[in-house]
């Protein structure tokens, strides 16, 4: 994983309506060491000056002028139109779920969305912009919570095991990361990995950011 503490050329933009959280969020990023290219009240600036600043991540408010509804997302669907590569982190002040699903349908990976209280964690910030930067998904834990308890159904043949495994991967943590979560060798983790997968009847693709969308896709059909 990429780590922008120590990734000075990781270039970032971002777009938040509010002046204090934008320039919070701009402090905070060159603090973890990426390199802040933009920093615009609103989506369409960001998108007027995307082919200018050639960023490699993105940060925006979900909701921002002129109407506070979804702007930042549909911004962020299409910076990825125009470039592919580009990580997307979204961060809201409520958990909109929906919004979350829009996103992860509309790319494969090196996307986010986190609740604003995350950003006051420096280490967890810088975190999740480097997975998102490195083309991994990052979700916050409470949307995560959301998305599987709208589908409960296919979980019910997951052992409570399976499904704090099933919820780490969701988050986008690796098998490593989930092994020292719960305490148990990766070993166990890959185990029942596999088994979630065979119960879901989805195709472990051996890539974690794609087994991550594949779960949230099927949880959300």
């Amino acid at each position: 994983m990429t780590d922008p503490s120590s990734t000075p050329a990781l270039r970032v933009v971002v777009a938040d309506d509010s002046v204090l959280l934008r320039e919070g969020l701009v402090r905070l990023l060159d603090e973890i060491g990426a390199v802040v290219v933009g920093a615009y009240g609103d989506a369409e600036s960001l998108l007027a000056e995307l082919d200018a600043t050639s960023p490699d991540v993105a940060v925006l408010d979900v909701r921002m002028p002129p109407t506070h509804t979804d702007e930042g997302v549909r911004a962020a669907i299409e910076a990825r139109r125009r470039r592919p590569d580009l990580g997307i982190l979204l961060l809201s002040q409520y958990v909109e779920v929906a919004y979350a699903r829009d996103l992860l349908e509309a790319g494969s990976g090196g996307v986010g969305y986190l609740l604003k209280d995350r950003v006051a964690s420096v280490d967890e910030f810088g975190d999740a912009l480097g997975r998102v930067a490195d083309g991994g998904t990052v979700l916050d834990p409470q949307v995560v919570s959301q998305l599987l308890g709208r589908r409960s159904d296919p979980l019910e043949a997951l052992t409570p095991r399976e499904r704090e495994v099933l919820t780490l991967m969701a988050e986008g943590r690796t098998n490593a990361a989930i092994a020292s979560a719960l305490v148990i060798g990766t070993g166990a983790v890959e185990k029942n990995v596999t088994s979630i997968f065979q119960k879901l009847l989805l195709e472990d693709s051996g890539s974690d950011h794609r087994r991550v969308l594949a779960v949230l896709a099927y949880l959300q059909r």
